[in-house]
């Protein structure tokens, strides 16, 4: 992977390229971005830029032996660790490198609901056990086959726990030329004795329009549809991807105003039947699609009440109904769906009864809608 295939962040990916070109790589370091952003690409561009043969000013060669390998994700001296599902058959990460490999460099912006669908994991529990602590330690004790450094690219190290104190020996002082990449999310589910013995590489989330570009370059979608999806993803590329599908396989803005309107006029039968049939047998992540769209739309909408319609991206018969809508409800009442509606995805994300919380979603928006009142009076359908 090279950091010409990696969308945005080019000031990070300087300071990557720099750290080699001056002899400064070191030993640890812990790549801090949120899901999506694509910091597991840039630890896998910056491992093989370190150990490209024939280093470019801004890249790896791309073109070496040890390129060709990395491309693949089959060299010698780099070594993956991941949370997982351990079982009888699965004890260590390398049981399902095979299945890493292949989520990897079919979607290198991967996320863990992502992750676990490639295993089909159900429900279980993903973590990095003490196994795969003894198996790291093990690998990383050996000389390197062929490249300069052993590498080792940890992704998601919150899933360590105490386990992770294993590793600390390792991580201050590793053997000569070993490399450790931590790729994390969540800086306060790290533990903190491995946080001080690291260099952060902060990465933000991707700007709009290099979202936006990436979108209509690798996905050839028009600008429109980018637009839109961009601003819902909210510089993830991984919720973008899934919310391409989405749109792709269903009519989200159908199901959306059909939805509304049971809700706004109150028709409990109709609410009823629609969360039962239509939106708790969408599948988890069509169902988290489904609410961020909606989400978007309020957002679309409270916009428009003030008067930051440049900032809107969407289409005709989207923007009619946003238009339409804005009209009938208070900014108080908008704010408030949003905080249900988000309350809502982070049940489903916890895999929470779908039939029990869209229903529950509908009848409080009801309650909002139609009954809410706010200090400086309401209008209603």
């Amino acid at each position: 992977m090279q950091f010409k295939d990696i969308t945005g962040h080019q000031e990070v990916k300087n300071h990557l390229l720099n750290s080699v070109k001056t002899n400064r790589v070191s030993h640890a370091q812990l790549f801090l971005g949120p899901e999506g952003s694509g910091s597991l690409a840039l630890a896998v561009a910056y491992a093989q830029y370190v150990n490209c043969e024939n280093k470019k000013d801004n890249d790896s060669c791309g073109e070496c032996s040890s390129c060709h390998k990395y491309e693949r994700l089959i060299h010698p001296d780099l070594h993956f660790s991941y949370p997982f599902y351990p079982s009888k058959e699965t004890a260590v990460a390398i049981d399902v490198l095979q299945e890493w490999r292949t989520a990897l460099q079919k979607n290198p912006y991967l996320g863990l609901n992502y992750w676990r669908d490639q295993l089909d994991a159900g429900n279980k529990q993903a973590n990095i056990p003490i196994k795969e602590v003894h198996d790291i330690i093990k690998k990383l004790s050996l000389k390197a086959f062929e490249a300069e450094y052993k590498v080792l690219i940890m992704w998601l190290p919150e899933y360590l726990d105490k386990e992770g104190n294993a590793l600390l020996k390792l991580i201050e002082e590793p053997p000569a030329k070993t490399l450790f990449l931590l790729v994390a999310e969540n800086q306060e589910r790290i533990l903190n004795t491995i946080i001080s013995r690291t260099q952060l590489v902060k990465i933000n989330k991707i700007g709009h329009d290099d979202m936006k570009n990436y979108l209509v370059d690798k996905h050839q979608i028009e600008n429109s549809t980018a637009n839109e999806i961009a601003f819902i993803a909210d510089g993830n590329i991984q919720e973008a991807l899934n919310l391409l599908a989405y749109q792709e396989h269903n009519s989200s803005f159908t199901t959306f105003v059909e939805w509304m309107r049971y809700i706004v006029t109150d028709r409990g039968s109709e609410i009823m039947k629609i969360s039962d049939e239509n939106l708790s047998k969408l599948g988890r992540e069509n169902q988290k699609s489904f609410l961020l769209y909606a989400i978007n739309m309020i957002r679309q909408i409270m916009l428009i009440q003030q008067g930051l319609r440049s900032l809107v991206f969407l289409k005709e018969e989207e923007l009619n109904f946003v238009e339409k809508f804005s009209e009938l409800y208070q900014f108080e009442q908008l704010t408030e769906a949003i905080n249900l509606l988000e309350k809502t995805h982070y049940g489903i994300e916890r895999n929470g009864n779908p039939k029990i919380l869209f229903l529950d979603l509908s009848l409080q928006l009801v309650l909002l809608f139609k009954y809410q009142t706010f200090p400086k009076g309401t209008q209603y359908i």
